[in-house]
């Protein structure tokens, strides 16, 4: 008999594949619609942002919704094997940013979302130019 050791064998669950973007937006789409979250804006980044593939923007009527908005989409996310990069602003709880990697989501109170302007920053230069902007 050797007194060897045998090997050890380490068992180890290849992670699934991650959501595809479509679903990870199906998802924060259905917890914003869930805590109805008002005014969701999608906002595809891809192209212009390295970061993120799309931002969504969403407003709350209170720091307490905009909080339990956020708090529902980390848990849709977490339920499709997503765990957020970083949640940022909970304290406040004025404008929270959740870090789902490829999407992005933003809840804010609307005098927030309105002071920001994040729509406006990201869009700027997607509509041709309208006529009364045309000098004669």
């Amino acid at each position: 008999m050797s007194n060897q050791t045998q090997p050890q064998t380490i068992k180890v669950d290849l992670p699934s594949p991650p959501p595809s973007v479509p679903e990870l937006l199906a998802s924060v789409r259905q917890a914003t619609e869930d805590l109805k979250a008002k005014d969701l804006v999608e906002i595809d980044v891809r192209g212009r942002s390295s970061v993120a593939d799309y931002l969504v923007i969403v407003s709350g009527t209170s720091t307490r919704h905009v909080k339990s908005i956020a708090d529902e989409v980390v848990r849709f996310a977490k339920k499709i094997d997503v765990m957020p990069l970083g949640v940022e602003g909970e304290r406040e709880a004025e404008w929270v940013l959740v870090d789902l990697g490829d999407v992005i989501v933003h809840v804010m109170l609307p005098r927030v979302r309105e002071f920001y302007a994040l729509e406006r920053l990201w869009t700027v230069g997607d509509q041709p130019p309208s006529s009364d902007d045309e000098v004669a």
